[in-house]
């Protein structure tokens, strides 16, 4: 179908004029020529943040700033720990400044733990030594810059520390004492085909978030003896991958902890149609549980995979899963499971796993949610052994939660578990303090082979591994949502993808002369025509820094929808240029938010003066979504503005960074293009960044 388009093509300026003259104010221009631009040196600005994450317990920040020039690396002690910093340092200097930070120097960045009578001296004279373990003391002065550990871990998280006082003019001073206020933090991530590309990114990004441990969803992994018996998945992950993960997460302080679900969700075991005979409940469409009382159960999968794991991983503990064990299929089901009843079946089938891995010399984890159930919780805990740890899992924010006094009660090591609901896992993480629990696990649900999902489909998952290392490492630090609404989100899209701290010259867009709503809306006939208490009119205007990017903000080029405070408005908006450029930040949302996820709304063309067209879709959740949608569902698009309308509604915008494929060529002009939707695409501001102007 045809649809309406407005040009700032001379040819097309008659329609330009029709669709543009929606009122006075918004008259189009007179004379059709290229936007105006404003040169400026900052259009982009990526500069180290000013928060340090996770929270140190003790921070000073005396002024000044260590230079760069002679700064040398120098370690005291052979832990690998503090070979791990000194890696961690020199890949911060390459990426953020794209120089080496070499050994020696005649300023000294000094690492080593209290153990060395000298650097624990140094530590006391400068108030800041510390004996708590994973602790460390932190200084930076004009003489140089020292991490003193407690222990070689300590030594490491400084390091992870060190690291975020990194500026383009050198380290800035600071007075550090630090410890983590939970023992165990651990991260949960996945094992599949996509493994390498997502966990060799994230990896790095735990430790600096100073996790200790990794749980790593597992069930997938293709097992010799699941190949064996043609049940292995092709999506799993290679046992070589599987090695190579928990190598990996050992080189960066974390502990592997493989999790194997057992007893139900082991749709794993059953691929292909195999071992069937072992289905709990023959009449199940999509089997979920192993029947217990078959002894094939064990022999000829469970215990195999259980052996092949500990020699995968060489694991100090494996999570054997045991949570929602009668949520889908019927158990028991068979008439032998039901005479001997649930609770039995339960508990013999977890006695029986911890006894085997026990042999092993591994640890047994379970989640508490079945064993702890109120049907069952006056007498299947004091069944089970002792040494079990038993992680509750409870997504929803609440003040307190006291099931974990209850599992420390009952005789067994207590771990809290969050997921991604707004004060879950801040307040999980306090009460797990509170409460003397072991520690935390900041769970992650992406699907078993949802790997890349992480950066583009579900990135508000990765957000919450930020929001996790901030609270595990200091339960009593301030949610960061409360320091800044989008810094966690920033923080994420950073450590993910880290880029040098570098200044980028550009021009900003006047946009103007296409504006077709005003940001604010006193009489219900700009933005969206809900009046003056839902509205853009807190978002700053004129030549202003949004994130790390600079617009010239006038109004919005919103664009025609299906709803009826749209249907009127252009269905495309075109601006000349006739300039070059390395990228383009675009900053837009939508009018309106759409339940397709990933439905294409619009696109952008760029047109070349050689006559050349690239398209830039837009896809909704991707590229584009709604300035009412908060959730971060991909990181394809950056963070930008955060406010509030005058009812207090949270708002925000996203900034599309488009790089540009032929940064060589004259842009002559951006089309915005709008497929009519309920989510209709609106420019507020376009930055041209680099080029030569």
């Amino acid at each position: 179908m045809e649809r309406q388009s407005v040009s700032w093509n001379r040819s097309r300026q008659a329609v330009l004029l029709t669709a543009l003259l929606l009122s006075p104010a918004l008259a189009a221009p007179a004379a059709l020529t290229a936007a105006p631009l404003t040169a400026v040196p900052d259009a982009l600005a990526a500069v180290p943040g000013k928060v340090l994450i996770p929270a140190p317990q003790k921070v000073e920040f005396p002024a000044g700033t260590l230079p760069l020039t002679g700064l040398g690396l120098k370690l005291i002690g052979n832990a690998p720990e503090l070979g791990w910093a000194a890696r961690d340092l020199k890949a911060e200097w390459q990426t953020r400044l794209e120089v080496q930070l070499p050994d020696g120097g005649t300023v000294p960045i000094i690492i080593g733990t209290r153990a060395d009578p000298d650097l624990a001296a140094r530590a006391k004279a400068a108030g800041l030594y510390t004996e708590q373990p994973e602790g460390y003391a932190l200084w930076v002065d004009k003489s140089g810059a020292y991490i003193v550990g407690a222990d070689p871990q300590g030594a490491y998280h400084g390091a992870q520390t060190l690291r975020q006082l990194l500026t383009p003019a050198g380290l800035r001073f600071a007075r550090i004492q630090d410890f983590p206020g939970l023992k165990q933090r651990v991260a949960m991530i996945y094992l599949d085909s996509y493994s390498k590309g997502v966990n060799d990114r994230l990896i790095p990004m735990l430790a600096e978030l100073k996790y200790n441990a990794v749980l790593i969803m597992s069930d997938y992994v293709q097992w010799d003896v699941a190949k064996a018996g043609g049940w292995a998945s092709a999506g799993g992950a290679s046992k070589a991958e599987a090695a190579r993960v928990a190598d990996l997460a050992r080189s960066y302080g974390l502990e592997p902890i493989p999790l194997i679900e057992t007893l139900g969700h082991v749709a794993w075991m059953f691929q292909g149609g195999k071992n069937l005979d072992l289905v709990q409940d023959p009449q199940s469409q999509n089997p979920y549980a192993y029947d217990t009382l078959n002894p094939d159960t064990y022999s000829r999968v469970v215990f195999p995979v259980l052996k092949e794991a500990v020699d995968t991983f060489k694991p100090k503990q494996i999570h054997i899963g045991h949570d929602e064990v009668r949520n889908r299929d019927r158990f028991p089901a068979r008439d032998n499971g039901k005479a001997a009843g649930f609770e039995k079946l339960f508990v013999d089938d977890t006695v029986k796993l911890h006894d085997y891995l026990k042999s092993l010399n591994v640890g047994t984890m379970i989640w508490h949610d079945a064993a702890f159930a109120d049907a069952v919780a006056a007498s299947l805990p004091a069944q089970l052994p002792r040494d079990l740890t038993v992680a509750s899992w409870n997504y929803s924010p609440a003040p307190d939660y006291p099931i974990l006094s209850t599992i420390k009660s009952a005789g067994f090591k207590a771990l809290g578990a969050s997921w991604g609901d707004p004060l879950n896992t801040e307040n999980y993480a306090l009460a797990a303090q509170k409460r003397g629990a072991d520690g935390m696990i900041q769970t992650r649900w992406t699907g078993y082979f949802g790997n890349p999902s992480l950066w583009d489909g579900q990135a508000d998952q990765g957000v919450n591994y930020v929001r996790g290392g901030n609270s595990f490492w200091n339960p009593g630090a301030r949610p960061l949502a409360e320091v800044d609404p989008t810094l966690a989100e920033t923080t994420y899209r950073d450590l993910y993808a880290p880029t040098p701290y570098a200044q980028h010259a550009g021009q900003l867009v006047d946009l103007s002369k296409l504006v077709t709503r005003r940001l604010s809306d006193p009489d219900e006939q700009g933005w969206i025509h809900k009046g003056p208490d839902i509205d853009l009119s807190k978002l700053p205007t004129g030549n202003v820094k949004i994130g790390v990017y600079r617009f010239l903000i006038s109004g919005a080029v919103m664009l025609k929808g299906s709803r009826g405070a749209a249907s009127d408005l252009p269905s495309q908006a075109t601006v000349e240029l006739n300039q070059k450029a390395d990228r383009l930040a675009f900053l837009h949302t939508t009018g309106w938010t759409t339940p397709k996820i990933r439905d294409s709304v619009g696109r952008y063309e760029i047109l070349y003066a050689d006559g050349s067209k690239v398209v830039q879709p837009l896809d909704y959740g991707r590229q584009i979504r709604a300035w009412t949608e908060l959730t971060p569902s991909s990181m394809v698009q950056a963070p930008g503005w955060r406010g509030k309308t005058a009812d207090g509604l949270d708002v925000n915008l996203g900034v599309l960074d488009w790089v540009n494929p032929k940064p060589g060529q004259v842009i002559k002009s951006v089309t915005l293009i709008s497929e009519g939707k309920e989510a209709n695409p609106t420019l507020i501001g376009l930055t041209l960044i680099g080029g030569k102007f």
